[in-house]
């Protein structure tokens, strides 16, 4: 970094713009930060010009990085942030991992930005089990999903912003297929795909829209809360695991009593879980989950491998008779920034229904392919429509 513009004694401290483009989003705290410094240099300086140049040194080495992700995220579109210790703070830009400069981040520095979001509690708990879920709500409006752990022995997190907006279906190009599935009130719709595919997304805009329609109770279980649900002209109760309930079985075993129309399942991790999914989706209410799992075929094998195989024939049952649909999801770049999702969509339908109750799994893959009519796509053939429109780029043979 160059010697910044220094100014005579009494000049007022206009010089944001002379030291760090980044310094605009945050200048009060910024300016704060400078006049402290500029009185805990060390006396020895010999002039006010090299107190205002050490000051601005300091203040950018050891105090920008830790005050600019959240607004800076914004600012720049970024989906997640990335706070290693011993790297530079890193931003992810429509799928690509960006580096804000080169100075990289102490240990201190990032315990300091954990500090704004974890509660003393929450610190002792991290710093006990060395990993923490967590959620952040800044003072514009921002909410984050977190995840702090440790690596190599010193802290690190990364953040994922949630939209302030949740996204109508139209804007996120979710089939009205899938919209209808959602109006008929039981059934298990499945969203699967890896993390940062637009799961929550795509599950919150589905609530967002079915509380426009018609009062509902609806329940959520979440690790942790990402979307904030208007209740419309119902009730939304919006549970985090740990706060709210302690694990998701327990969670889940309960909400049977407490009269629900629809139940959003933040993750479907384990046997306990997806059974009483089922059971839920069985009798009469709609659930929606999710699983990480990479395409729709995949997502049925795995519910039904979770389960030990003398269990194996009745979730078969159960799954053929209660799902609705699994929505497999990846996000690819848009052109003109952004990203867009690819989709792959499985539909129960009598014949899909026959396969998964005598697990013949292997032949759902080419029911998807012939189930056009029925709504379903492969996800080769949505990624062609995405390029014919022009929203993506096509690929390179």
């Amino acid at each position: 970094m160059g010697k910044p513009t220094v100014f005579p004694y009494g000049t007022p401290f206009l010089f944001k713009v002379a030291l760090h483009p980044a310094a605009s989003a945050g200048f009060a705290h910024f300016l704060h930060y400078v006049q402290l410094l500029v009185l805990e240099v060390p006396t020895d300086r010999k002039t006010h010009e090299e107190q205002v140049h050490a000051a601005l040194l300091l203040c950018y080495t050891t105090t920008m990085p830790a005050q600019q992700p959240w607004s800076t995220a914004v600012e720049k579109k970024a989906s997640d942030i990335h706070a290693v210790s011993g790297l530079p703070l890193m931003f992810r830009i429509d799928g690509d991992l960006v580096s804000e400069g080169k100075t990289p981040l102490t240990a201190k520095q990032v315990t300091e930005l954990m500090q704004q979001f974890l509660s003393d509690a929450e610190m002792k708990r991290f710093e006990r089990d060395k990993d923490i879920d967590c959620s952040h709500l800044t003072a514009d409006g921002t909410r984050y999903r977190i995840n702090c752990h440790v690596v190599g022995g010193q802290p690190a997190f990364a953040a994922r912003l949630i939209p302030r907006v949740i996204p109508t279906p139209e804007e996120l190009q979710l089939p009205a297929v899938v919209m209808e599935l959602a109006r008929s009130r039981d059934g298990l719709l499945l969203f699967t795909g890896p993390t940062g595919s637009g799961k929550s997304t795509s599950m919150a805009s589905i609530l967002q829209e079915l509380l426009k329609e018609q009062a509902l109770n609806i329940i959520t279980l979440e690790d942790p809360i990402e979307f904030l649900l208007p209740p419309g002209n119902g009730i939304v109760q919006q549970r985090e695991l740990g706060s709210d309930f302690a694990s998701f079985p327990d969670g889940l075993k309960h909400v049977l009593r407490q009269d629900p129309d629809v139940v959003m399942i933040g993750e479907m991790r384990d046997l306990d879980s997806i059974a009483l999914a089922l059971t839920m989706a069985e009798t009469g209410h709609l659930v929606l989950g999710t699983l990480h799992t990479p395409n729709t075929v995949q997502s049925i094998d795995r519910i039904i491998d979770v389960f030990p195989a003398h269990q194996q024939s009745q979730v078969t049952m159960q799954l053929a008779l209660s799902l609705r649909a699994v929505v497999g999801q990846r996000l690819l770049p848009k052109k003109g920034g952004g990203r867009v999702a690819n989709r792959e969509i499985l539909i129960r339908t009598p014949a899909v229904s026959s396969i998964i109750r005598d697990h013949r799994l292997a032949e759902l893959s080419s029911v998807i392919q012939t189930g056009a009519a029925e709504g379903m796509v492969t996800f080769e053939k949505d990624l062609k429509r995405l390029e014919k429109e022009g929203i993506v780029e096509q690929e390179k043979e």
